[in-house]
């Protein structure tokens, strides 16, 4: 056994207590936890907003072109920050995230998915709005910001350790769900399309993502604008017509999501409502790993908008969430639960993913993602499924962006645990970010290697390190995003130490 399966049950366990309450696939407590908190936060926002979200959305999408020019203070514009954060949201989340998800709690984990990305939308306007209230301002005139900066700056330097813990957090859930995931779906992306051993695919990403990092959030962000708007569209339009051309299907399909994530039904060898509570375990996990709403990641990216108004940012954060999980990741569920039948895909027969275990199938989730569009689209292309040409297309722009993104919110997180040193200078920040930044290149080729389940499942518990400190703040702070969402510029003014303009030394 290689040494990276063996860990695979342990850390299983780990992840299946964290958000579902179970141990061992037996109930341990009566609840899953971390959907609980994280669920239950969102609602909180969402009626505290007044169901702003729902009531902004059309008023939301207008504001989308209007963010192309900045109008006030920072580093790109509030479009450019909205497709940075996107970059680091639809990644493989988006295509292998969604199969997971189904292949682990069945259709109904879709609905679930669903659920999250509503209560997520709050907890995304909240983060955005949050994140132009508090960001700093440092002595070199870059604005920087994201939880640790509205945790210091909103709560008070009492908070110090939550920042810190939300810091770690961090770095964890960027080196697991930002790169190991990333480049061990690519891989199987590269090998489907090329040919390419997974370590060579692991090396070619590498090395294209370190040449784009070297240049910092603004080539980040030039790379996120031009590509993140063309690959989502061009994803969507593909998946539409897939489910055009099996629409007398799509009634079923829906059936199986509804009847799924209410199915009370006891899973084999489980608990009576087992099965709805691996739905809503595998949907609201997955939920959380495509959009972020709640994790913290988003925020460090619409800190460095050009506006002064944190209610505009907060439109531009939640439109990721309803982009990035009602859009996208609903085009793949849809489009795998509606390829009836058995297909082949490279030359062998694959089953129906929601009927297969993710403990034991051999399919990665992209395979099974890929599976489905070459059953939509079985003509070639020099041999190659023209559906297995989409999907891998897609997951390799779609992965590129999402490693870019996040190597800048590890960045992030090393820069403010490095100011908490004493004695700390601007030349030890940056040979630390280029040390980091080569460390990012390293582990997206060893990340490649891994065993498929591991990497996801450590990526369930990192999204939970990171998310738990965020959720406390956004809860502690509710009052301000309230205000803010209502036109009241001057929320939280009274908690605040210091001011956006007043420059913060290191």
């Amino acid at each position: 056994m290689a040494a990276g399966e063996a860990w695979v049950q342990p850390v299983s366990n780990v992840s299946d207590f964290i958000w579902a309450g179970q141990w061992e696939g037996a109930e341990v407590v009566p609840f899953p936890p971390m959907t609980i908190v994280l669920l239950g936060v969102g609602l909180w926002m969402m009626i505290g907003l007044r169901f702003y979200p729902i009531v902004k959305l059309i008023s939301a999408f207008r504001g989308l072109f209007a963010g192309r020019k900045g109008s006030g203070a920072g580093e790109i514009s509030p479009f450019a920050a909205l497709s940075t954060a996107l970059s680091g949201q639809v990644g493989t989340g988006n295509l292998a995230g969604v199969a997971t998800a189904i292949a682990l709690g069945g259709p109904g984990a879709v609905f679930w998915m669903w659920i999250t990305a509503l209560f997520g939308m709050a907890l995304a306007f909240a983060e955005g709005s949050l994140a132009i209230r508090y960001r700093e301002k440092t002595s070199d005139g870059v604005y920087r910001g994201g939880p640790m900066s509205y945790i210091m700056l909103g709560l008070g330097p009492k908070w110090t350790w939550l920042a810190v813990v939300f810091c770690l957090g961090t770095l964890f859930s960027a080196l697991v769900t930002g790169n190991s995931i990333q480049s061990n779906e690519v891989a199987s992306g590269l090998n489907e399309l090329f040919g390419f051993e997974r370590w060579l695919g692991g090396l070619i990403v590498a090395l294209a993502v370190f040449v784009v990092i070297i240049g910092g959030i603004k080539s980040i962000g030039r790379v996120a604008e031009a590509v993140v708007p063309f690959m989502a569209a061009a994803y969507v339009v593909m998946a539409i017509i897939a489910l055009i051309l099996n629409f007398g299907d799509l009634p079923e399909t829906f059936g199986r999501i509804f009847a799924g994530a209410f199915n009370t039904q006891s899973a084999t060898g489980g608990f009576a409502g087992a099965a709805i509570i691996m739905a809503i375990r595998a949907g609201v996990a997955r939920g959380l790993f495509s959009n972020e709403a709640g994790q913290g990641s988003t925020p460090i990216a619409h800190a460095v908008a050009q506006t002064d108004d944190p209610e505009q940012q907060g439109r531009m954060a939640m439109m990721g969430t309803f982009i990035d999980t009602i859009v996208i990741c609903s085009m793949t569920a849809l489009v795998i639960l509606t390829v009836q039948g058995d297909f082949t895909h490279n030359g062998r027969a694959v089953e129906h993913v929601w009927q297969s275990d993710l403990g034991t199938t051999a399919m990665s989730g992209f395979v099974t993602t890929s599976g489905a569009f070459a059953a939509a689209f079985p003509y070639e292309i020099a041999s190659v499924p023209i559906g297995t040409l989409i999907a891998s297309v897609a997951l390799i722009l779609f992965v590129f962006t999402t490693l870019l993104t996040w190597s800048y919110y590890g960045e992030r997180a090393i820069t403010f645990l490095y100011d908490r040193i004493p004695g700390s200078t601007r030349g030890g920040e940056k040979v630390l970010h280029m040390v980091w930044r080569v460390i990012w290149c390293i582990a997206i080729y060893v990340g490649a290697t891994q065993p498929s389940q591991l990497v996801w499942r450590l990526g369930d518990i990192s999204n939970a390190a990171m998310a738990l400190p965020n959720l406390l703040a956004l809860a502690l702070l509710s009052g301000v995003v309230f205000k803010l969402s209502r036109g009241d510029r001057t929320a939280g003014k009274d908690h605040k130490k210091e001011t956006p303009e007043e420059p913060v030394e290191y």
